[in-house]
């Protein structure tokens, strides 16, 4: 763990447990409360996996909210009941901290930034610009501000134009913000937004994150890793939202919040994809 992960992390414990320097995860009695955890979607299906795990363990209720991690920070500034927020970026979270509504943001998780394709795209790393400015090539992105996937797509647009002038102008006239945003194109019931779009071939290709919403890799897409001159990586941000609880409901969330940074916790996150902060 870097130094700073570790003064951030010292700092959330610090500011959490005052009255317990255990930090063994207790068992919560039938009456314990529900704690609710705002999460970006790109992480639910790992999360999920985790606090299920938590709940087994301790009998804590916990409640997941997915959704894009920016539209998630409008509705805590908004005085939507939270209790941990994580996003897909480390701003959000932080901004919260700045404002003195949160504890100390910590780094949750890494992601890196990858491309997903139909596989008769031909999309490969060595390609990938190439493609990518292809005028036959449809490109598919979240939505940039409400999403911070389409912040990273924006931020690979601009390296792509530092590689090849007008390419950034190129690209972010060419994509098509298809999730993540306040308005989108309706997908069908309990289907996975981006085969859909590939499927409809709506687009060709879609850029979003190298992590999965399952354990199991997808392989009826292929995906692609970003070359080395355009790779993006991604920090979420944890961070333990302030209100008005009571002794037993404050030390349940941040059993949870420890928990999440425990080595039992993050090595769920490898097997999504994501890369774990905590020493496995």
């Amino acid at each position: 763990m870097k130094k700073t992960q570790a003064i951030l992390l010292q700092a959330l414990l610090s500011s959490t447990l005052a009255a317990s320097t255990c930090l063994a995860v207790a068992q919560q009695g039938p009456a314990a409360p529900v704690i609710t955890i705002y999460t970006a979607g790109s992480m639910s299906g790992a999360l999920g996996a985790i606090t299920r795990q938590y709940t087994r363990e301790t009998g804590q209720p916990i409640q997941l909210v997915s959704g894009p991690a920016g539209a998630l920070l409008d509705r805590i500034e908004h005085s939507a009941k939270a209790d941990i927020f994580v996003s897909a970026n480390m701003a959000h979270p932080q901004r919260l901290t700045a404002e003195g509504k949160a504890a100390p943001t910590v780094v949750f998780a890494r992601n890196r930034v990858c491309v997903a394709a139909r596989p008769d795209v031909g999309v490969t790393t060595g390609n990938l610009l190439d493609k990518l400015l292809d005028p036959n090539i449809k490109i598919g992105t979240s939505t940039p501000k409400s999403d911070p996937g389409g912040d990273y797509a924006w931020e690979l647009f601009a390296k792509a134009g530092a590689l090849r002038p007008g390419a950034t102008q190129t690209l972010e006239a060419k994509a098509q913000q298809l999730v993540g945003g306040a308005v989108a194109p309706q997908v069908p019931a309990g289907q996975n937004p981006v085969k859909y779009f590939m499927a409809t071939r709506r687009v060709d290709v879609f850029i979003g994150y190298c992590s999965s919403h399952e354990p199991t890799p997808d392989t009826t897409l292929t995906q692609v890793e970003l070359p080395p001159e355009l790779a993006i990586s991604a920090d979420y941000g944890m961070t333990v939202l302030d209100s008005q609880r009571n002794a037993a409901t404050r030390d349940a969330v941040y059993r949870l919040a420890l928990y999440l940074m425990s080595p039992a916790a993050q090595s769920v996150l490898t097997r999504y994809g994501f890369t774990a902060v905590a020493p496995q």
